[in-house]
């Protein structure tokens, strides 16, 4: 989390899209100021990043009599970055009965982000 407000800005790169722009944040009297983006979605990213990032958890669940033996796996939406560690924890423990259809839910609710874990192929 961020102060109230920055003394030094912070370079970031933008992942929104392709273009990777070069971000400089700084931050005064509660408002971010945003530079480098060439387009509303750079000022979004870069408020968020430094206020609540999260990211989409991407791992492989263990198949039980399945023709693979783990299945690949995301979650349905993004979670808290600083809860990535202690989810890959829960997925690691985890098993699932085959069959497996692309958007099965694997693991309902993962330590209650809201984000279920979903199967990406068939197996």
């Amino acid at each position: 989390m961020i102060n109230e407000s920055m003394e030094k800005p912070i370079n970031m790169t933008c992942i929104i899209c392709p273009m990777g722009c070069a971000l400089e944040v700084t931050k005064k009297d509660g408002r971010f100021d945003v530079k480098g983006n060439t387009c509303p979605r750079g000022e979004k990213y870069a408020e968020k990043e430094l206020t609540n990032p999260t990211r989409t958890l991407t791992c492989a669940v263990l198949v039980e009599g399945g023709k693979i033996r783990m299945v690949p796996a995301k979650s349905s939406v993004e979670i808290p970055r600083d809860l990535q560690k202690e989810c890959m924890e829960v997925v690691k423990r985890s098993k699932v009965k085959a069959p497996v259809k692309t958007g099965d839910v694997l693991i309902k609710n993962i330590l209650d982000t809201g984000a279920d874990i979903i199967a990406c192929i068939d197996c």
